[in-house]
Order: C-alpha cells, then structure tokens, then sequence
C-alpha cells in the first residue's frame, strides 16, 4: 500500500459499526482507517468491469489508424526515426 495522494474523507458510521471496526481493526492490528480503506478497495474490485467509469475513456480519440492497437510500437520507432533524421542525430 502506498501512503502518497490520499484524501480525507468524512464519514458518519453508526455506534455499532464503528464499535465494530474498531474491534476489527485492534485484532488485525491496523488502523481502523486502513480497514476502511481495505474495504473500499474489496468493494471496488466487486464491480463488474464493463460498469467501470474508466471504461467511458475507451474510444474517446480517433487516431484513424485502424492496426494501431497492433502496431503501436512501429509507429512509435518510425516517429523516433523520423525525428532523429530531422535533427540530425
């Protein structure tokens, strides 16, 4: 787990859920807001993918190259290639 780009979030629990996490987190010897954050983390891998909000990126540009998934790495060489030529490298 990597402690960088957190946010703080706010949360109301109820007395019993807190209760609870709190115990949870004392036998795990975590945090309870690490506890949280493991939670969230198994929530979100429960999603099925195709209902992911990243998925609404996939199709967003339109390079008109239709083998560029395929070929990419070609591409990238002969642009490299190309550049270098141009600055005389």
């Amino acid at each position: 787990m990597t402690t960088s780009a957190r946010r703080s979030v706010q949360v109301y629990l109820r007395p019993e859920q807190l209760d609870a996490l709190r115990l949870l987190a004392t036998k795990q010897g975590i945090s309870v807001a690490e506890l949280i954050r493991q939670g969230v983390d198994l929530l979100l891998t429960e999603i099925p993918v195709e209902d992911d909000p990243l998925w609404g990126i996939v199709g967003l540009g339109n390079s008109g190259v239709h083998d560029l998934a395929l070929e990419h790495d070609r591409y990238l060489a002969e642009i490299e290639e190309a550049d270098n030529q141009q600055h005389g490298q």
